[in-house]
């Protein structure tokens, strides 16, 4: 599938502006609460759903019985409706998240429970896998630069909603502050990866424990990309008249989209700017594992022309208020560009939600 290949990364230019205007912020270290997945050699030798239900029965050997309560769950759409982009403290008490917290859990038992999200992630550079973990390291980054205890990896919480099986219907639930991963199967078959949160906070390229970590720099740069690619009269019918300070449609405000598609149509685009609006859903898409982003991206190219984008503010997508959004008969993805918390001066809210098949189809 081409479009996996329109994955976008800095030029040295573009770097050494975002760098100056966001700052390139360099700190080391880690919690007890951020090791390394394991390799778990039991599994090595199986593959696709069979290899991830050999390592959620692996996650779960590896925790005592109370342990065990909190991760292995029937599954509800109730239960999984509970995510938010919040740290757990702030977070209704109605709608808290489920599962087990990094924090109760040892530095084993943490990395098996990494191995499972690892599985069910993509190996692309800079997304899936990867960025879940940058995520991570930049909540540890703010826990150590003025955040306090509400953040870290010990604020992340996983839960199996419904026994991990090739024929029954369960959730991997992953998430924490800035992170929500939710990846719902059926008879072995991935039927759902959304809603799926991603934020980053500090926004722009940070050290962590000796290692570069850029997460959701590669979705700022295609959408910022597929913006400025219109015309000037293009970019007129695409701006939204309205200013966005949040996502329109985060957590706890599940189908409330609007009823009217507004922007500019892909259909009326040429195809080198079709190309880089599927070069943008595909950095959302690209989180899950491979076979399963094929299929999703070729769902939505299918209906790439009677798809809309639109935006508010600037096209670069770096300023408080900057937001932009794709919005097709299945796909939904919102990015909007929040004030720093922490930290100054901004960092971005984001989500990709299908309008068909959130939470597999609940």
């Amino acid at each position: 599938m081409i479009y996996r290949k329109f994955l976008f990364s800095f030029s040295l230019l573009s770097l050494s502006i975002f760098t100056m205007s966001c700052g390139k912020e360099t700190v080391s270290g880690d919690s007890a609460y951020n090791p390394d997945p394991i390799e778990v050699s039991t599994c090595s030798s199986s593959t696709g759903i069979s290899k991830l239900i050999c390592l959620a029965d692996a996650f779960k050997g590896q925790l005592d019985a109370t342990q065990l309560a909190s991760v292995q769950r029937s599954y509800s759409l109730a239960e999984a409706q509970k995510w938010s982009n919040l740290p757990q403290q702030l977070v209704q008490s109605s709608n808290k998240r489920v599962g087990l917290a990094f924090s109760d859990m040892t530095s084993v038992q943490i990395q098996y429970a990494k191995a499972l999200i690892k599985e069910a992630a993509s190996a692309v550079g800079n997304e899936g896998w990867a960025e879940v973990q940058q995520i991570i390291n930049a909540d540890e980054y703010l826990g150590a630069n003025g955040g306090g205890s509400e953040y870290g990896a010990g604020n992340y919480y996983i839960a199996l909603l419904g026994t991990p099986s090739a024929t029954d219907k369960w959730e991997l639930q992953f998430g924490g502050h800035h992170l929500a991963f939710a990846n719902t199967y059926l008879n072995g078959t991935l039927v759902g990866a959304t809603p799926a949160f991603r934020s980053s906070e500090p926004f722009g390229v940070f050290s962590w424990n000796g290692t570069s970590n850029q997460p959701l720099m590669q979705e700022k740069d295609a959408l910022s990309n597929m913006l400025k690619a219109l015309s000037n009269t293009e970019l007129s019918s695409a701006k939204l008249s309205s200013t966005f300070s949040d996502l329109l449609v985060g957590p706890q405000k599940d189908g409330q989209f609007p009823t009217t598609a507004a922007g500019i149509k892909v259909s009326s685009l040429n195809q080198t700017q079709k190309d880089l609006v599927m070069a943008a859903i595909a950095t959302y898409v690209n989180d899950i594992a491979e076979a399963d982003a094929s299929s999703i991206l070729a769902k939505y190219l299918s209906e790439i022309d009677d798809t809309y984008i639109s935006y508010s503010g600037g096209t670069d997508l770096t300023t408080q208020n900057d937001y932009a959004r794709i919005d097709g008969p299945s796909v939904w993805i919102e990015y909007s560009c929040q004030r720093g918390i922490i930290l100054d001066p901004t960092h971005p809210h984001s989500v990709w939600r299908d309008k068909t098949n959130d939470y597999g189809g609940n």
